[in-house]
C-alpha cells in the first residue's frame, strides 16, 4: 500500500507541474500536452497546500477536490495510447524472432491496434499470442498465425483480395494495409458489422463487406489476385479455386479439427490451367461454417 501522505504530495505536485505548464502555454512557451489542462491554469500551489488566487475560499474544497482529480489523471499525452504501443511492439518482436515473417507484414502488425478488435478483454490478453473469443462461439487467430498466413500470401501491395471469414477484423485490416482492395465474407451479419464499424473507425476504406456463404466466395467481384480463408472447410472449396486469378495464390487451412489427423495449412498457385498445392505445416481452426 502506498501511505496516504505520499499520495497527498504526488498530487500537489503533478497539480502543481500541470499548472506551471497550462501556464507557460498562455505565455506561448509551452504547448499545454492536454486541452484540459488550460482549465486550471488559474490555481497555483503553495507550501500551505493548495488554493485559488482568484476565486473565493467557499469554493476551496470543490476546487481541492478537482485538482487532485486532475492530478490522479494526469497531464501525460494519452498514456494508455503508450501502452498500447508498447504491447503491440512487444508482440511483433517475439513474432518476428520465432518466424521469417517479412518486413511489411511486421510492419502492419505494428500499425494495426489488435485491441480495438477485442475491446472486451484486458490489454495484456488482446496483444498475447493466443486466439481471442469474438462472440457468436467464434475466435480471431492467435498473431504468429495471422502473421504466417500473410506473409504466404506473399503480396506486394497491388493485389485484390478475397478473405473468406470476417470474424473481428482484424486480419482484414492488416490485408487491408497491404493489398490494394479487400473483399470480405463473413457467414454470421452479427459479426460482420461489428468489424465494419471498427475498420470505420480505424478510417480503413478499401474494403468492401459481404455477408454469405464462405463456400461460395465473392463470384460478383472475381476473379482476385489472392484468397485467404481463415477458418478450415474439409478441402477447399472448388469455387474459390475458379475465382482466383491467373497467377494468384490462395492460402487456406483445410481438414477435420480433430487432433487425427492435424489440419494442414496450405498454399495454392494457379498457372495457366495447372494448380499447384504445398503443405506449410500442421494448424488447428476453428470449421468454416455452411449456410445451413
Amino acid at each position: 500500500m502506498v501511505p496516504a501522505a505520499f499520495c497527498r504530495q504526488t498530487a500537489r505536485f503533478r497539480a502543481a507541474r500541470c499548472a506551471s505548464v497550462c501556464r507557460g502555454a498562455r505565455r506561448g512557451t509551452t504547448a499545454p500536452p492536454r486541452d484540459r489542462c488550460a482549465v486550471w491554469s488559474q490555481f497555483a500551489v503553495d507550501s500551505a497546500g493548495l488554493h485559488c488566487t482568484r476565486d473565493p475560499p467557499r469554493l476551496r474544497v470543490r476546487r481541492r477536490a478537482a485538482l487532485l482529480t486532475l492530478a490522479a489523471i494526469g497531464c501525460r499525452r494519452a498514456a494508455p495510447k503508450d501502452d498500447t504501443r508498447a504491447a503491440r511492439e512487444k508482440m511483433v518482436d517475439a513474432i518476428a524472432a520465432r518466424w521469417p515473417i517479412q518486413p511489411r507484414v511486421l510492419r502492419a502488425l505494428r500499425e494495426v491496434p489488435r485491441h480495438r478488435f477485442v475491446p472486451d478483454l484486458p490489454l495484456a490478453d488482446a496483444y498475447a499470442d493466443k486466439p481471442l473469443p469474438i462472440g457468436e462461439g467464434q475466435v480471431t487467430s492467435q498473431p504468429s498465425m495471422i502473421a504466417i498466413m500473410t506473409d504466404a500470401l506473399e503480396l506486394t501491395g497491388k493485389e485484390r483480395v478475397l478473405e473468406i471469414g470476417t470474424g473481428s477484423g482484424y486480419q482484414t485490416a492488416i490485408l487491408a494495409k497491404l493489398s490494394r482492395e479487400v473483399f470480405t465474407v463473413e457467414i454470421l451479419r452479427s459479426l460482420s458489422d461489428a468489424a465494419r464499424a471498427r475498420l470505420d473507425a480505424l478510417g480503413v476504406r478499401n474494403v468492401r463487406f459481404r455477408v454469405g456463404d464462405g463456400f461460395k466466395g465473392d463470384p460478383e467481384h472475381a476473379p482476385f489476385d489472392r484468397v485467404l480463408v481463415t477458418a478450415a472447410p474439409r478441402d477447399v472449396p472448388p469455387p474459390l479455386i475458379d475465382q482466383l486469378a491467373d497467377g494468384g495464390v490462395l492460402v487456406a487451412p483445410i481438414g477435420d479439427p480433430k487432433p487425427h489427423p492435424p489440419q494442414r495449412l496450405v498454399r495454392i498457385r494457379k498457372n495457366g490451367g495447372t494448380i499447384a498445392e504445398e503443405t506449410l505445416g500442421p494448424v488447428h481452426f476453428t470449421p468454416l461454417l455452411p449456410v445451413e
